[in-house]
């Protein structure tokens, strides 16, 4: 088992970076639960707003829109593991994550490539699902492999299919990658389960966890919801993950974008821990802001950096386990 060296650890000797005072980090989540409770998120599942219902929240069916209570908010937070251990095929390479602990993980989910050998820019495909995988299990740099490009050379609905097949058997490390619905990601818990050795040693050592984007501003659409609910339910950790772009998306401020990237990740983990109280689940960015120019993501912009260490001192004043793009 690997256990990194700290991050953001108070000690005597080096030093660290403050992005947000406790006053200013208590600011954004009281601005988050208003914005939950009086705005809400849009929830266009039933079976999402049902659980929503029964456990406390406001359900608007006639326009989707789901309220919650601060209570709620609060309840779930404090349910949610602060430790999660990411089990690998290799006992060598489970990986826990836990306060103050910083691992590695490769970028994803590229849709083109410049093929190794001739060069060309071409779309990815299954096969460079599976190189990636065995490149990033060589890496002792890497902790967990998240899926680093898609295979669009077989049918998009069952893509994930195919990429957790070729990953499972060319990564000896933690797998992470979204799966698009519900039903994949059953499937891909079978395929887990056979590979363990059955679901009970699964359950104890799950090696997937899944991917899942809150649609921006404010809202979680069905297949989402799936994701979040499935994952509850197989006892597997979901990485809750925003994508807000500043200026875009969200408000162009720091803050203004923080307040949504949190309420759309935390109206996540109500779901996954109304549905299962205690099970795993991890607060993710890929929050970045939008090239005003070209109206695209600015994935390597100095802000992305600045917008997620805010996200990580989120993630550590709520104590839960965070994933954050590097800039």
């Amino acid at each position: 088992m690997k256990r990194n060296q700290r991050v953001g650890y108070r000690q005597y000797g080096g030093f660290g970076l403050n992005v947000l005072s406790e006053d200013e980090l208590y600011a954004i989540h009281c601005a988050t639960l208003d914005v939950l409770w009086h705005t809400g998120v849009r929830i266009n599942s039933k079976e999402a707003q049902d659980i929503f219902d029964a456990g406390g929240a406001i359900v608007e069916r006639n326009t989707n829109t789901v309220r919650i209570p601060p209570y709620v908010v609060e309840d779930a937070i404090k349910s949610a593991p602060s430790t999660v251990l990411l089990a690998a095929r290799n006992p060598k390479n489970d990986f826990v994550i836990e306060s103050n602990r910083t691992g590695f993980t490769n970028f994803g989910e590229g849709i083109n490539m410049i093929d190794l050998f001739t060069r060309e820019y071409r779309k990815s495909t299954k096969q460079d699902v599976a190189d990636t995988a065995l490149m990033c299990d060589a890496m002792s740099e890497i902790d967990v492999y998240e899926r680093a490009v898609s295979a669009q050379d077989v049918p998009a609905l069952v893509a994930p299919l195919h990429e957790a097949e070729v990953a499972f058997n060319n990564t000896s490390k933690h797998l992470f990658m979204g799966c698009g619905n519900g039903k994949n990601l059953r499937t891909i818990v079978k395929m887990g389960e056979a590979i363990v050795g059955g679901k009970e040693k699964f359950r104890k050592r799950p090696i997937y966890s899944a991917i899942v984007c809150p649609t921006s501003p404010l809202q979680l659409v069905p297949e989402c919801c799936e994701v979040i609910i499935e994952s509850a339910r197989a006892g597997i950790a979901v990485n809750i993950l925003s994508m807000a772009l500043s200026g875009g998306s969200s408000p162009v401020t720091l803050a203004g974008t923080l307040v949504t990237h949190n309420a759309e990740v935390l109206s996540g983990i109500v779901l996954n821990q109304l549905t299962c109280k205690g099970s795993p689940v991890i607060y993710g960015s890929s929050t970045t802001m939008m090239d005003m120019k070209s109206t695209t993501a600015a994935v390597g912009a100095p802000e992305l950096g600045m917008i997620n260490a805010g996200v990580a001192k989120l993630a550590q004043y709520y104590l839960l386990p965070s994933w954050v793009a590097g800039g």
